[in-house]
């Protein structure tokens, strides 16, 4: 009998490259033999009613690809008893830099010096907090949003003064603070992990800013990733409960990789036009072998 599977998006990003990347992987979920809906997470809603959660239709998949960051519907669908690639945790843990960071730290994973902001419910009235990151961070810094995609939430800091103005401008954001690592400035790479494999990489390098970002302006180029490279980038991806994890990696003073951050809905067309790599159909192939099992 043929397996079904929905594609979750979210229902309100429509943007080209976005849209024909969801129908690249319905394409390549047919080419495995499943039967492939796409499904908006606007039309799938979570619904508690007599005391019982489930959803606004009663009609399940086998499986979900999930290819968006709504929560509460991914935990809902596992309740339910569907398999959902990425898990709710994995997706979780990824789009949250701060707990990323958490959860990675104590595991021998090499990583940027990070503090993390304490909350702010409504517009920052005292910094007392930046008088102690300052005594732990040397200018320049990087701070991130905890959530944010395609660098657009990431700000190199060079003096106490624009970090002050950021963060109020920040207002009640949740953000973390990093080193700058210097000797990575407009280079990184990402490494695609499919279960316990790199499938495909590529090094992004900006000679313009210092994300190496393609969405800011870097390019990127065809890599082969070191021994040490490729065990970081899957050791992460296991850490973080993810079946497949786009992993971006900064270089050291010295060559070695330090984690950037981890990417459980990794866009693959990039990575694709640069590697020839399908990424897609590569992850497909991989539920296929774990549905059949």
């Amino acid at each position: 009998m043929q397996s079904v599977g929905w594609i979750i998006y979210n229902g309100n990003l429509h943007s080209k490259k976005f849209l024909e990347q969801i129908e690249w992987l319905k394409k390549a979920g047919e080419n495995e033999g499943f039967r492939m809906e796409i499904r908006a997470n606007n039309e799938l809603l979570v619904l508690i009613e007599n005391n019982v959660g489930m959803l606004s239709e009663s009609t399940l998949p086998d499986f979900v690809f999930y290819w968006d960051k709504d929560l509460y519907l991914a935990r809902q669908l596992e309740s339910l008893g569907v398999k959902v690639y990425n898990s709710a945790r994995a997706i979780e843990i990824c789009d949250d830099k701060a707990l990323t960071f958490q959860i990675l730290a104590n595991h021998q994973i090499p990583l940027p010096k990070t503090m993390i902001a304490p909350k702010i419910f409504q517009e920052l009235v005292d910094d007392k907090h930046l008088e102690i990151m300052e005594t732990h961070f040397d200018y320049p810094i990087i701070v991130k949003e905890v959530f944010g995609s395609f660098g657009d939430q990431v700000y190199l800091i060079h003096t106490e003064q624009d970090l002050q103005k950021l963060t109020k401008q920040l207002a009640h954001k949740p953000y973390i603070i990093q080193e700058f690592i210097k000797s990575s400035k407009g280079k990184d790479a990402r490494l695609q992990v499919i279960g316990d494999k790199v499938v495909a990489a590529m090094l992004r390098v900006s000679d313009s800013d210092f994300r190496a970002n393609v969405t800011a302006g870097g390019k990127m180029y065809p890599y082969q990733p070191s021994k040490e490279e490729e065990e970081l980038a899957i050791r992460v991806t296991q850490l973080v409960g993810a079946d497949f994890a786009g992993v971006d990696l900064l270089f050291g003073e010295k060559g070695e990789p330090i984690l950037c951050e981890v990417n459980s809905n990794a866009h693959f067309k990039n990575i694709h036009d640069c590697t020839g790599v399908d990424v897609a159909q590569l992850m497909m192939e991989y539920i296929k072998d774990i549905e059949e099992r």
